[in-house]
């Protein structure tokens, strides 16, 4: 056994993680990264976001011609070609994939590829018997799938969304458990390919990370596509026998049961904090399960930060970027500012998508901040009915006088939209201001003008 020390030590060399060794290592010399996962790139890269929105964005243009004859075309047969769509997915991960592991292996890094816990304050150990010790750490270790308590589902042979994402074969029928954004996503996504899906939702609405108002478009656009929608319920048990699964659950007073040959289990996920030796350590958790940390990332072990999934409170890739940099800026003693959640921007990748930005109504009420909102639908605008992308709408809060404090989009591309508002809120723009903006005819950018008019006519 051999102990070693470094100046900065990243536990999980995933986007977060790697944005924190590469902050650590403009000012300092000795960094080291442990990564024990079978391949090196993250959550994002190979489980998460790239995989995902590649697939989806395909089963989009295969969706777009199906529905050839709304735009006056002939397209005879559309179909999915599975080991095609797969084998591109591969090659546009590898490529990302292969960029960070040679920032992972650079010189630049120690790399070590193991396990490793807390034995104490300030000492790691790693799977081969190796302690290391550092003057400070970050936890970057992400998240892993959760298993509510459902009867019979920890018995079952259910999919995850890795499987779903390294399909190579359309499935006939897929049951879906949850309504979250990966649920949601993934369930159109199956949709589109040709998979029967039954989707079942506990909440009363799916997406429950976004407004009711917007989830009940997607619900509408789900129920359109033919998706088998359950809000509403409450999920008894789960069976497996002879290659097929049975669910069970309550809606409306009644009981059901729905039967497939494969069950997705998007019911969330948790912090992956299992073995790290928090508790060792001095590190507290949230009953989240989310390590605890302060506005710069610190965790109650004052040498310890940590990031990303593992930390929350959003589970998004940029903002684990932006908290592991805040973090080892803090550590090395250099001045850094806090992540502004009052201005994030999300965006969910269903069809259509929603963008959000800033906060939302049910915040501003919650903090008892007067507010003016105007919304505007977009089957009423010009460039949306011409690409047949009529579900949705735009709608902008301000404040009384006239800043920008948050927006949504429900919209064909509103992951794209969202960012004209996102630039608006992150500057405290004035909606006056904003109606300077050449905002071109006919784009789907140009229906912001109108609530925002809206909101500027309101203003005394």
């Amino acid at each position: 056994m051999s102990t070693k020390h470094f100046d900065y030590i990243v536990i999980g060399g995933g986007s977060g993680g790697y944005a924190a060794a590469r902050t650590a290592r403009e000012t300092l010399d000795n960094v080291a990264i442990i990564d024990n996962a079978p391949e090196l790139g993250g959550l994002c890269i190979l489980k998460g976001c790239m995989p995902s929105k590649t697939l989806i964005y395909s089963a989009e243009v295969l969706h777009l011609a199906q529905q050839g004859k709304a735009f006056g075309l002939n397209i005879p047969e559309a179909t999915v070609d599975m080991q095609a769509l797969h084998a591109r997915k591969l090659k546009t991960i590898q490529e990302f994939a292969e960029y960070r592991q040679e920032q992972l292996e650079s010189d630049r890094f120690t790399l070590f590829r193991n396990r490793a816990r807390f034995v104490n304050s300030r000492t790691i150990q790693l799977d081969n018997g190796d302690q290391l010790t550092a003057d400070h750490f970050m936890i970057a270790t992400g998240s892993v799938v959760s298993m509510p308590p459902v009867q019979g589902l920890d018995n079952v042979p259910f999919w995850t969304s890795d499987h779903v994402l390294d399909l190579d074969f359309k499935p006939e029928k897929v049951i879906v458990l949850g309504g979250g954004i990966v649920a949601c996503e993934l369930a159109q996504f199956l949709s589109r390919i040709g998979t029967e899906v039954i989707q079942i939702q506990r909440s009363p609405h799916i997406l429950k990370e976004v407004s009711s108002e917007a989830a009940t478009v997607i619900e509408q656009k789900f129920r359109d596509e033919g998706i088998q929608l359950h809000t509403g319920t409450k999920l008894k048990r789960v069976h497996h026998l002879n290659d097929k699964f049975t669910v069970t659950f309550e809606q409306d007073g009644k009981t059901h049961t729905v039967e497939a040959p494969h069950l997705l289990n998007a019911l969330g996920r948790r912090p992956a904090t299992d073995g790290l030796g928090l508790t060792a350590a001095g590190i507290s958790t949230l009953p989240s399960g989310h390590i605890n940390c302060n506005a710069m990332q610190r965790t109650s072990n004052q040498r310890v930060y940590a990031c990303g999934d593992v930390a929350g409170p959003h589970e998004i890739v940029h903002v684990a970027i932006m908290q592991g940099e805040v973090a080892a800026k803090d550590a090395t003693g250099r001045t850094a500012e806090r992540v502004d959640y009052d201005t994030l921007c999300g965006v969910v990748f269903t069809d259509p998508q929603i963008g959000t930005v800033g906060l939302s109504e049910a915040q501003l009420k919650e903090r008892g901040i007067q507010y003016l909102v105007a919304d505007y639908p977009f089957d009423d605008h010009g460039k949306s009915i011409l690409m047949e992308a009529k579900y949705g709408y735009v709608k902008v809060v301000a404040d009384k006088q006239g800043i920008v404090l948050g927006a949504e989009c429900v919209s064909k591309d509103a992951g794209e939209l969202i960012h004209s508002m996102a630039v608006a809120v992150s500057l405290k723009a004035n909606v006056r201001d904003l109606l300077k903006v050449h905002w071109y005819h006919p784009t789907l950018s140009e229906i912001w003008s109108y609530p925002l008019e809206e909101i500027a006519d309101e203003l005394v």
